[in-house]
């Protein structure tokens, strides 16, 4: 199956269920086709980009990867000097490629279509890439969830499809967190995600407010 197939695929999956079964079968092949100059799937390096200026001292940061797949971005964190990576993913093969990386502290199977099984203010840095798109995570209650297990102070870097953004409810949650003074929006700007296909999407960069 080509990666434009699985591609749409995922994107159109009903539900959960449907959306690990195809990524467990697009595991082993996964890395070198979105890497493939076709695809050209940049968002997790820059994302780990922005994590790494986001840190004061990236070798002591303890950074949450959500959605972390084969860990594309854990590699990418490491080469930026952060020893201390937890990955979460729905899929169990995604997460054995991840594990092959040897980058990653500790690797767990979640659904973050629902509460993630970490205590609060947890993580220095929390990254999510590629897992708010079509047929995958809605925004409620994964971006609270998100900034529940960050520290205060710290920082959730997330990707949003550009096309789900408003249609998905992912900036309306955005100002409901605001909203409540539970974040502070440092930047939503667009970047480009899958640049092969043209595709481009909203970095979601929240700061967890501390509360007095």
């Amino acid at each position: 199956m080509s990666t434009q197939v699985y591609l749409a695929q995922a994107r159109a999956s009903p539900n959960a269920q449907d959306c690990m079964a195809l990524y467990d079968k697009w595991a082993a092949t996964y890395n070198k086709e979105v890497g493939d100059e076709k695809q050209n799937y940049v968002a997790p390096v820059i994302v780990a980009q922005v994590a790494l200026q986001s840190s004061k001292n990236p070798a002591r940061s303890v950074i949450l990867d959500a959605g972390c797949g084969t860990g594309l971005v854990g590699q990418a964190l490491a080469i930026g000097g952060v020893k201390s990576i937890d990955g979460l993913d729905l899929s169990g093969p995604m997460l054995l490629e991840a594990k092959k990386t040897g980058t990653y502290r500790n690797l767990a199977q979640a659904d973050m279509n629902r509460r993630i099984e970490k205590p609060d203010d947890t993580y220095d840095v929390v990254t999510c890439v590629g897992t708010f798109t079509a047929g995958h995570v809605g925004p409620d209650p994964a971006l609270r969830e998100l900034i529940r297990v960050t520290k205060r102070n710290g920082i959730v870097i997330s990707t949003i499809l550009e096309e789900i953004w408003e249609s998905g409810g992912f900036k309306a949650e955005v100002e409901k967190l605001e909203a409540e003074n539970l974040v502070t929006v440092v930047s939503d700007g667009l970047i480009d995600y899958v640049k092969g296909r043209g595709d481009k999407a909203v970095l979601a960069v929240l700061e967890k407010v501390d509360h007095v």
